[in-house]
């Protein structure tokens, strides 16, 4: 892909390495027809650019590629420079004309966005470090979103990332960041489903879990989502943990995220309906079923009552396990010997 921008209507997973774990997948539910906030990617192509632009004054990815991945002081210092660096070279043209006229595309003046790390590493099935890399929510406007652009550009270089994909021996020349932009979603309710249960493995159930405001306080751990089972098929509810939600995150003033506390009766409060529940177990059905395996599926609901899928991933922990577990022979038949002498079958 030799373009700086691509919209999630034309990309999918086959796009990966250009738009990233996150944006192949955004724009693989968008084309498979499952609501999800419009938005843009930010290509490894545009980052290419931006980093052939920093290497003219002095090496990246030859810094990190010549680092020991036991010698966390040298990783430390490597990454405060990078990060550094990155967060104030300035963008090609052609990249910030791309941008620029994406995001003004996107929406009308100042549009509200979440700008998100998208690694060409993340979300694959075998090689997922989802979480190392940033998010920032609330981005309120052009410049703001170019400033989060670079630090999630940076962020591919934190002492975590660099740590991890030194101790795995990736290739720094394969390692690129792609960033999503899209509209931000005020988020009345949001949270996590698993085509599979996280606890079990069971591929009968679907289990949901969700709390008030933007999903970044059930992601975090902040607040201890309400949690519930429900069979695949039958779409019985199986299990209802409503937990006490002392907080949730909302929009700051000027933008950013920000806690409050939730009033007595809202705490305890399911944060879904029995309707809302079986909405997104239809959902999470069809996306398993146009993937083809259990995901792990970011969702959230907005003010208006919208679903929308923020994030679906192969869910890993019961997959490796899957994966790794020894084969069973086939028992032995111990009258075999005893069939075959009187002419029998087995």
């Amino acid at each position: 892909m030799d373009r700086p921008v691509a919209w999630f209507a034309d990309i999918g997973l086959a796009d990966r390495p250009a738009v990233g774990g996150k944006g192949g997948s955004l724009g693989e539910l968008t084309q498979a027809g499952i609501p999800v906030p419009p938005g843009f990617v930010v290509t490894t192509h545009g980052f290419e650019l931006f980093l052939e632009a920093m290497e003219h004054h002095r090496p990246v990815r030859g810094l990190v590629a010549d680092l020991a991945p036991d010698d966390l002081d040298t990783i430390r210092s490597v990454s405060q420079e990078l990060r550094h660096r990155v967060e104030q070279e300035p963008l090609p043209a052609t990249v910030r004309k791309a941008v620029e006229e994406a995001y003004a595309r996107l929406g009308s003046g100042d549009e509200a966005v979440a700008v998100r790390s998208s690694a060409t590493t993340e979300d694959a099935d075998d090689a997922s470090f989802a979480g190392l890399q940033d998010t920032f929510l609330w981005v309120m406007n052009t410049e703001e979103m170019f400033a989060r652009l670079r630090e999630c550009w940076g962020s591919l270089y934190s002492v975590e990332s660099i740590a991890y994909r030194r101790k795995h021996s990736l290739p720094e020349d394969n390692v690129a960041m792609a960033v999503v932009v899209q509209q931000m979603v005020d988020a009345r309710s949001a949270g996590v489903m698993f085509t599979r249960s996280p606890t079990s493995g069971d591929k009968s159930v679907i289990t949901i879990e969700g709390a008030w405001g933007l999903g970044s306080s059930v992601v975090s751990g902040e607040v201890t989502p309400d949690r519930w089972v429900i069979g695949k098929i039958t779409g019985d509810i199986a299990t209802r943990d409503i937990s006490d939600k002392h907080a949730m995150q909302i929009q700051a003033e000027g933008g950013g995220i920000r806690e409050v506390e939730l009033e007595a009766k809202q705490r305890t409060t399911p944060c879904l309906n029995d309707e809302e529940l079986l909405a997104l177990r239809d959902i999470g059905r069809r996306v398993e079923r146009h993937y083809g395996k259990p995901q792990d599926i970011e969702w959230a609901i907005s003010q208006s009552g919208q679903i929308l899928l923020l994030q679906s991933r192969p869910e890993t922990v019961w997959a490796m396990r899957d994966a790794t577990k020894p084969v069973k022979p086939p028992e032995s038949n111990p009258l075999k010997h005893v069939m075959t002498i009187f002419g029998g079958t087995q």
